[in-house]
């Protein structure tokens, strides 16, 4: 009796495969947000007869995408194990998070007067890369004199740029900090910063530095950079105004001058005094 019902479930099971119209594979390109991709649905029918008014749709209802045209496409017939492919042009909005997103479909169809229906999902890769962009900014660049360095690390792109690491390589300064920072993680249209403080030695200093990050996908993407740095001179930098002349040596020469003045004032007053006595002396 076990046997037979097991035979029977297999039948039934295998007339079911053998009797539908299947999505049979689909390609979608990955689009990144607020850009434009490419869905290729293949639909086969693996039945014992044509199918016909075969209708494939997409809802794209409280998704951050839509289509490009129809979110509906049909066909008149698909002859017994034939198959044919649909096409959907889709546009992801600007602000959608990079990730996974899943599209509902409805497939319709119509064999021997009786219309079958299927529904699923198809899923979709929205993906985007950090971009970023790098820039330096100085403060007391003066040759021979302890300042900072600031570099600021912009990601201009659609997402997060994870685990960001600095290692930095002094070229024409000294550096007082530790080489190494770690930033952590950088979100989209935001800034990070990392200040260092050296002494500067050379007039033409470079900023040599590497910068490791993760992406979307996981992948470490490596940055090496290398940015000029504008050093002054202690000559330049008081002609800018960005020092001011030491007065030590003014303030000292004027103390001497003070005290010759007041040992000259004290020597002719007592020379006046000693004067003055030998007159009343001689009365």
């Amino acid at each position: 009796m076990k046997k037979i019902i097991s035979i029977l479930f297999l039948l039934a099971l295998q007339l079911t495969f053998t009797s539908a119209v299947i999505i049979n594979s689909i390609d979608t390109s990955e689009i990144s947000p607020g850009g434009e991709g490419l869905i290729k649905i293949e639909i086969k029918n693996i039945l014992d007869d044509n199918a016909k008014d075969i209708y494939l749709s997409l809802n794209f209802e409280a998704l951050q995408l839509i289509p490009i045209g129809t979110s509906t496409q049909s066909i008149d017939e698909i002859d017994e194990d034939d198959e044919e492919d649909f096409y959907f042009r889709i546009k992801a909005s600007n602000d959608i998070t990079p990730g996974d997103y899943k599209i509902p479909y409805t497939l319709s169809y119509e064999v021997d007067n009786e219309e079958k229906t299927h529904s699923g999902t198809i899923g979709i890769k929205v993906s985007a890369n950090p971009d970023l962009v790098f820039s330096i900014d100085t403060s007391s660049a003066i040759q021979n004199q302890q300042g900072r360095i600031t570099f600021k690390l912009i990601n201009k792109g659609f997402s997060d740029a994870r685990f960001v690491s600095i290692k930095i390589f002094p070229d024409g300064y000294t550096l007082l900090s530790d080489d190494e920072e770690y930033i952590g993680e950088i979100q989209s249209d935001d800034f990070e910063t990392a200040n260092f403080d050296v002494i500067f030695k050379d007039l033409n200093a470079d900023f040599v530095a590497i910068v490791e990050y993760k992406n979307f996908n996981n992948e470490k993407i490596i940055k090496n950079i290398n940015l000029p740095i504008r050093v002054y001179s202690q000559e330049k930098a008081l002609e800018l105004g960005l020092i001011q002349k030491s007065k030590t040596t003014t303030y000292i020469i004027t103390a001497v001058v003070i005290i010759l003045v007041f040992i000259i004032w004290r020597s002719w007053k007592k020379r006046r005094r000693m004067k003055k006595s030998m007159k009343e002396s001689q009365r």
